[in-house]
């Protein structure tokens, strides 16, 4: 079948999260991505294990392996005359460039936007960064966990009566990422229709104020600093999780008539109809009080017995899952989350699925991420023409790196070799 990004070609000169993840969405919806890593290093984040996915005489970190599925691996030296010259000419092959180095970092090797753009003017050209390409903080870099502090979002995460906490994953990367692919499409429509590319300019600072959300909106409107709930909601009540007999079980009541039935189920009636209660702002006054007494409910039974009395009474409610029981879990089955995709050296990975479900144009990868350099080789010639012998002089000289083995016959030379 065909897929939503088919016949788009992206260079991926990003590395650790952020443009990693805003390119790997664009290969889930069919772009071709050619990324663009270090000889003998590589991105990061192959470094950054264990744990490790391992095989005969090979290993890949896990964290690299999350945000690379169905790419390209092509080793190239970006700060040898020869090498910025291979970027510059794959660069006129592709539609799209993503690249998170500092500012102003890539110039000197001819690779920033103005460089790129003049020798292919319709290049969609994002750049990700911590602060963005002007300001104060631009020549800063930056980093998830600095950006959650200085975003606001480790003010708003924790308990009550405990220090600032930051996310369990790196959420201002990953949606930094999630952006940064919504603005890619956006300005690839403009170019279809225009010819004209475009410069993106994504900072993780800006995406994290933006994602503050009705937090942002509820400090507009008082003028007083949101505080933290821990698992609780600032205007939502009872909106928590609570511990049950052998666990923890999160309850989302969001409107009057499931906090009704919440009781019901709980053979706590007396609560709804308390004036203390019955109303979302009532219980907003009286949370401490409201909340003792369903706490006490719920430590009466077990998890699995909550969750069938809720469910059957239609309150929105869910079992605080490990890992472990995430993928076990029937309808996270059912779904196919969990994906097992070929890899050159290690057979067959482990990896979670892209989630968006077109009825018309499949999303999803088809290979596992890949090891370093795998494909030097074959995008050097196929999309640039080289032969296979100017391939291995440039390896030689230690321009790129190749962990393929020269093909039986090879297209001519181009004026790129």
């Amino acid at each position: 079948m065909p897929r939503a990004l088919e016949g788009v070609r992206v260079l991926d000169l990003s590395r650790v999260l952020a443009g990693p993840w805003a390119t790997q969405l664009l290969a889930d919806l069919g772009a071709d991505v050619i990324k663009i890593e270090r000889p003998g290093e590589g991105d990061e984040t192959r470094a950054w294990g264990p744990p490790y996915f391992e095989g005969e005489g090979a290993k890949e970190a896990a964290y690299y392996m999350a945000a690379n599925r169905g790419k390209a691996s092509v080793c190239i030296d970006i700060a040898s005359p020869q090498g910025g010259k291979l970027v510059t000419a794959l660069a006129t092959k592709c539609d799209v460039v993503v690249e998170n180095f500092k500012v102003g970092a890539l110039k000197k090797y001819g690779l920033d936007y103005a460089g790129l753009s003049a020798a292919n003017p319709a290049l969609v050209y994002c750049s990700i960064t911590g602060f963005g390409q002007d300001g104060p903080y631009a020549a800063r870099p930056g980093y998830d966990f600095a950006i959650q502090a200085m975003g606001g979002l480790m003010s708003l995460t924790g308990e009550a009566d405990g220090p600032p906490m930051k996310a369990g994953v790196a959420v201002t990367d990953l949606m930094t990422g999630l952006y940064a692919a919504n603005a890619i499409q956006a300005a690839l429509r403009h170019r279809d229709r225009t010819g004209q590319g475009q410069h993106i300019d994504m900072a993780l600072l800006d995406v994290q104020v933006a994602t503050l959300a009705n937090q942002a909106l509820s400090f507009f409107a008082t003028g007083r600093n949101p505080t933290r709930y821990g698992n609780a909601h600032p205007t939502v009540v009872p909106y928590q999780s609570f511990t049950a007999a052998d666990g923890d079980i999160a309850v989302a009541v969001g409107n009057d008539g499931q906090f009704i039935r919440l009781c019901v189920a709980m053979d706590l009636p007396h609560l709804a109809s308390d004036p203390y209660f019955s109303t979302n702002s009532a219980r907003i006054a009286n949370r401490a009080a409201l909340i003792t007494q369903l706490q006490a409910g719920f430590a009466q039974q077990p998890v699995a017995y909550w969750l069938q009395r809720l469910t059957a009474a239609g309150v929105p409610a869910g079992p605080v899952n490990t890992v472990s029981q995430v993928f076990a879990d029937p309808q996270v089955i059912h779904r196919g989350l969990r994906i097992d995709l070929p890899h050159a050296e290690l057979g067959s990975v482990a990896g979670v699925a892209c989630p968006i479900r077109l009825s018309k144009t499949p999303a999803g990868a088809q290979t596992a991420p890949p090891p370093l350099g795998y494909d030097t080789r074959r995008v050097l010639t196929e999309v640039l023409g080289l032969t296979d012998e100017a391939v291995t002089a440039l390896q030689a000289a230690k321009v790129v790196e190749s962990r393929s083995a020269p093909a039986t016959s090879a297209p001519s030379p181009t004026a790129t070799s």
